[in-house]
């Protein structure tokens, strides 16, 4: 760990309330090293986008990009975002910064990368939106 090389990468991090997916690639983006989600670590459908879930999700991520040589990584969060998703990302987006964090791999920049609308499809409701 010491006096090693860095090499970066990216962790694209897609968070919603149903699932965390945790993506590493190298700096242009273009090539796969590292790929987990919840789903891929839990049993249950309902605890994919657990804080949990993400965390053993980003372990095996981070250990399979380890493996592969890359030391340091630029985050990138996304949540679903366009014209009826949510803006703010799921549960699991900082308990998966915070464990890529924890198992020795270096963290540059964090952005948010979450898709805005901007004009684009007409938004549900009416004309006199949503009554209640």
């Amino acid at each position: 760990m010491k006096n090693e090389p860095i090499k970066w990468g990216i962790a694209h991090i897609f968070s919603s309330y149903n699932n965390t997916i945790i993506h590493i690639t190298d700096i242009t983006g273009t090539e796969t090293i590292a790929f987990a989600s919840g789903g891929q670590v839990v049993k249950t459908d309902r605890l994919e986008s657990s804080p949990t879930a993400a965390m053993m999700a980003a372990n095996k991520a981070a250990q399979e990009s380890r493996d592969k040589g890359i030391t340091a990584v630029h985050v990138r969060t996304r949540a679903p975002g366009g014209h009826n998703g949510p803006m703010n990302p799921g549960p699991g987006a900082q308990a998966a910064i915070r464990t890529l964090a924890r198992r020795g791999i270096k963290i540059g920049v964090i952005e948010d990368v979450t898709p805005l609308p901007h004009g684009g499809c007409r938004a549900k409701g009416g004309r006199r939106g949503r009554r209640v």
